[in-house]
């Protein structure tokens, strides 16, 4: 295998088992809220994995920021205002058609990576915050009656684990843009069919 094709299939083969391993990780709790800080730091690595909705935005985001050759602000927004999104909801703030508007900023990111849409860092890192408040808001349903601590810890998965999945796929855009821009109207796709 050539070292131009063993990378991707490395890296693919290194989702797989961190997916798996997110999931059996996400099960200890069995549908419970985390009542430890291991489990809310398991649940965060693991939820935005397990749910591919949440990996696909993710995944866009950081390949629209690999795209636009703009730095990393609209993957590090789409992080923070998962955060946000989540302490939203904890705190008791609603967020009406909350799984419409996951699907929709998970379509409306596979579209803008299908059509390569370059744009200011400024609006892709607010477009991206509105998009992280919608899915942390969604994933915030997973720790609503968790004590503080098991929270912190969740909140602190979720950031770490969406962050580094965001600046792959940032690095990976920058790696191949040049050589696959159909490849990256293809992931643009997948993005959509996920959602």
């Amino acid at each position: 295998m050539t070292a131009s094709i063993a990378r991707p299939v490395a890296l693919a083969g290194l989702l797989v088992v961190l997916s798996a391993a997110s999931a059996f990780a996400h099960h200890p709790m069995g549908g419970e809220v985390p009542r430890t800080v291991f489990h809310g730091l398991l649940s965060g690595l693991g939820h935005p994995i397990i749910g591919l909705d949440h990996l696909a935005a993710i995944v866009g985001v950081g390949l629209l920021a690999g795209i636009a050759r703009r730095g990393l602000l609209p993957v590090i927004a789409f992080s923070a205002a998962v955060i946000v999104g989540v302490v939203a909801h904890v705190g008791g703030v609603g967020l009406p058609g909350g799984e419409f508007l996951v699907g929709l900023t998970t379509v409306l990111i596979g579209a803008l990576v299908i059509v390569r849409q370059d744009m200011s860092p400024a609006l892709a890192a607010a477009l991206f915050a509105v998009a992280g408040f919608v899915h942390g808001h969604a994933l915030g349903e997973a720790v609503v009656g968790a004590e503080q601590t098991p929270i912190a810890a969740y909140l602190i998965g979720l950031f770490v684990v969406q962050s580094a999945i965001g600046l792959a796929a940032y690095a990976a855009a920058l790696r191949f843009a040049e050589r696959a821009r159909a490849a990256l109207s293809i992931a643009g796709a997948v993005v959509d069919r996920k959602s």
